[in-house]
């Protein structure tokens, strides 16, 4: 038998893709078009917004996979599934779909992974602004190439992240999604999770794209007033780095408009600038629902057919989560001359060729994921929970029917369900190994920041009385962002068990501290107005020689936390009545510690001065107990920095650290809006000396380069982390530009004693900003690099003079600073600037 040209791995992606879209009816072009969430509920709290009112269960799935199907929705994600069961399910739902279409194209199913697969049993990883917070991209690169090897192990191609939105107002709920504040560190970060998870075979997909962080008033989904500087300077060169260093090939369409047009209908930001500027040429997904808010939300669209057209006519080539748009009106708009079917056209040729790339295509593709020697066992005697059984039925199965995946299926051939046969897969699935929480661990580590320890107080002395008090002492949820799968799905399905082993701070300490005598008293909850638990807090507190407050944020989605989407604060004050809990606390006297588990920086001004150490984790994951024990106790020295300011009053939001002269304190205002612990601030145990600094004053001409070293020496007898950050002062330009910002940094781990230069290999590049007439350009004239230990402890400086024409520049520009670091006297280790 002929095999068609579209079947032929050994001929060109394009020509296999121009075959196939040949044989292709319409119908089955805009089934590529599409997701079907199979599962998603129409009532209870749901996991996307306005999911009650958006979603449409009445689908006949027998009917619709005739066409084909280009996404399979969050199969894992929607509800509790054993993971060695789900796999299963999937790949017969796979078959399915295969069997039931003329060619037998596969769907591409996707999942959310932004601090690990949001799936039951999967390793709850940091949070994104716990990854800010380590400076470290090569641990977030490893971090992300397990959870993509997760991914892959249960047959799922595409993850929804990483978010590259830079943090623009901290009162936004998402905040604990970003990476910070900064967008070179954003960008650096981001572009190795997307190193990461693309390494693993998984389509990286980038998101919000773009804005979505600046929406007023810090309000989920508020429109964005952004100027067209910020928006080029600040907003877009995350996303810019993620695709050409990282390699991410799918981008995610943001919710919110700017300046009155939606991104979801903005084709100068999705084709315009995404694939013709910058060269992309993979798919742009829509967020979930993001079409049909063109008309629900927006108004730009006065019905689904017309939101269908805008988006598809902006370059959005799938709608999400589930078919509502591009479904049936829009065949019947283009059958009647509505939209141009070129359209169709063009989104089908991206959507099938990332199948092919994928291998989707090929005519020996098995819907079986592959195996994976770090996972042992028998996949046959895994246990599906009753929870991941549709509602309707009645199987008592050991694996997950089908059901979990699709309505009323037949039954599958018993072949896909005999150990023997090679469609069934030979190995337990364990998305929670040793080997994941011990990089868990690792970056909850790097990741906490030790703000102030004026006094020495920390580290904690071993056989010390010690008061644990505060709502996030003892709660496993404290350590979590609102799209860990416990705070994300088993809010609606309180009868199962979390999945994994989370440590609570409570634990870790009576762990961590064994000799200790360790009390504890929850004093409040984390949002609520009750205060009759402040007397026993104060009561073990005075009995104590330290006092332990564990305070901070509960995650939770649309209003049902304190953190998360949709979980946005007036100000930033912390929640409910912890900050009053806090002041009982420290008006006994006795020392103390306080702990903050956030999604966000929350303003600390009030208590300055009166406390005995503070100590910022954003949600650290499922081994963050452990790790703010361990640097509670001395086991860890810290070295986390901030990624966001630490404001020092609730109000005069928002503000960050990106802020031209007027946006500095100054006597035309009454309000100080200087922090109290700048961006890439942090404090350690050890000390460390900067010297032998190579900062000389020079000039070099617009498209030249410049090196600027020095020497760290850790000076203490502990081994700890220093980061070296580097940043950018633009004393006169054509438009206003930040006070400072950051263009490199690198971080250095250093034994007691040991020695470490780094050199930054400046850029012309780097200085580069967007004109008054929206050109990018290297503008002539007085510079300063200043390496720093935070965006205001600035070690030494360099002053340049750049010569020369003005350069415009484009896409091919500089992103990256390059960095060097070599041990003192040796020859360098290491070149390729990959740290940032």
């Amino acid at each position: 038998m002929t095999t068609a040209p579209w079947r032929d791995p050994a001929l060109p992606v394009a020509a296999r893709v121009d075959d196939l879209l040949a044989r292709m009816t319409l119908e089955e072009k805009v089934a590529q078009l599409y997701g079907v969430w199979v599962g998603a509920t129409t009532d209870g709290d749901g996991v996307a917004p306005l999911q009650q009112q958006m979603s449409d269960d009445d689908h006949d799935w027998d009917e619709l996979i005739t066409r084909g199907l280009g996404q399979l929705t969050r199969p894992f994600g929607t509800a509790p599934v054993d993971p060695a069961a789900g796999a299963r399910a999937l790949a017969t739902t796979q078959r399915r779909i295969v069997a039931a279409g003329r060619f037998g194209i596969p769907a591409l199913a996707h999942e959310e992974c932004l601090a690990g697969f949001t799936a039951w049993r999967a390793t709850a990883y940091p949070v994104p602004l716990a990854w800010g917070a380590s400076f470290d991209p090569d641990l977030v690169e490893e971090m992300a190439r397990r959870i993509g090897r997760d991914l892959r192990s249960v047959g799922v191609h595409q993850g929804l992240a990483p978010v590259l939105d830079v943090v623009r107002d901290p009162r936004w709920g998402r905040v604990e999604e970003t990476i910070g504040e900064d967008p070179y560190l954003v960008g650096t970060v981001g572009a190795a999770y997307v190193r990461g998870l693309e390494s693993a075979g998984i389509v990286a997909t980038l998101k919000h794209f773009a804005g979505y962080a600046s929406s007023a008033g810090a309000r989920n989904l508020a429109p964005v007033r952004a100027g067209v500087r910020e928006f080029a300077d600040v907003t877009l060169p995350p996303f810019e780095m993620a695709l050409r260093e990282g390699g991410a090939r799918s981008v995610m369409a943001a919710y919110t408009e700017t300046d009155g047009v939606p991104a979801s209908a903005d084709p100068a930001l999705l084709t315009g600038l995404l694939r013709e500027e910058w060269g992309f040429t993979g798919t742009v997904v829509a967020d979930y629902f993001g079409v049909g808010f063109l008309q629900t939300l927006h108004r730009v669209a006065g019905n689904t057919a017309e939101a269908a057209h805008l988006a598809l006519a902006a370059g959005i080539d799938v709608e999400l989560p589930t078919v509502k748009c591009y479904g049936t009106p829009l065949l019947e708009a283009v059958r009647a001359g509505e939209v141009p079917e070129a359209l169709i056209e063009r989104s089908a040729r991206r959507v099938l060729r990332q199948k092919c790339e994928l291998g989707l295509l090929d005519a020996d593709w098995t819907p079986d994921p592959q195996s994976d020697p770090d996972r042992t066992g028998d996949l046959d005697s895994a246990v599906a929970p009753d929870s991941i059984l549709a509602p309707d039925s009645d199987s008592d199965s050991d694996v997950a029917p089908d059901s979990a995946l699709a309505p009323n299926p037949p039954a599958a051939p018993d072949s896909t369900l005999d150990p023997g046969s090679p469609a069934a897969p030979n190995s337990t699935l364990d998305l929670d190994s040793p080997a994941n929480r011990a990089v868990a661990r690792r970056l909850a580590e790097e990741s906490v920041v030790l703000l102030d320890n004026p006094d020495g107080l920390l580290p904690l002395v071993p056989d010390t009385r010690l008061a644990v008090v505060g709502p996030r002492a003892a709660d496993a949820l404290a350590m979590l962002g609102c799209y860990s799968f416990p705070s994300h799905v088993l809010p609606s399905h309180p009868d199962v068990p979390s999945g994994i082993d989370i440590p609570t701070v409570l634990d870790a300490l009576r762990a961590e501290l064994p000799d200790a005598k360790v009390t504890f008293a929850e004093g409040c909850d984390t949002a609520g107005p009750d205060t009759s638990g402040f007397a026993e807090a104060v009561a073990r507190t005075a009995e104590a020689d330290v006092c332990v407050a564990v305070l901070g944020d509960r995650a939770g989605l649309f209003g049902r936390g304190t953190s998360g989407e949709g979980c946005d604060a007036s100000d930033l004050r912390l929640p409910g009545v912890q900050g009053a809990l806090l002041d009982a606390l420290v008006a006994t006297g006795v020392p103390v510690v306080l702990v903050l588990l956030t999604g966000r920086p929350y303003a600390l001004g009030r208590w300055h001065g009166r406390l005995g150490a503070v100590v910022q984790a954003f949600f650290p994951g499922e081994e963050g107990g452990p790790a703010v024990a361990g640097v509670l106790s001395g086991r860890v020295t810290p070295s986390g920095r901030l990624p966001v300011s630490v404001p020092r009053l609730p109000g005069g939001q928002p503000w960050t650290y990106l802020q031209p002269p007027l946006g500095l304190a100054g006597e035309v205002s009454n309000l100080d809006p200087t922090p109290l612990y700048p961006f890439g601030h942090g404090r350690s145990y050890t000390t460390f000396r900067w010297e032998d600094p190579a900062a000389r004053d020079a000039e070099i001409d617009t498209a030249g380069t410049y090196d600027i070293s020095v020497t760290v020496r850790n000076t203490g007898d502990r081994a700890g982390a220093e980061v070296v950050q580097l940043y950018l002062h633009d004393p006169v330009a054509s438009v206003t530009r930040p006070d400072v910002r950051l263009i490199g940094y690198r971080r250095l781990e250093l034994a007691p004693g040991e020695a470490r230069r780094v050199t930054f290999r400046f850029h012309a590049d780097l200085s580069a900003f967007t004109d008054r007439t929206g050109r990018r350009v290297v503008e002539p004239g007085a510079l300063e690099l200043r390496l720093a230990a935070s965006s205001t402890d600035v070690r030494h400086t360099a002053r340049l003079t750049l010569n020369g024409p003005e350069r415009v520049v484009g896409a091919g520009r500089r992103l990256r600073c390059g960095t060097e670091v070599s041990s003192v006297r040796e020859t360098p280790e290491a070149t390729d600037g990959a740290s940032g």
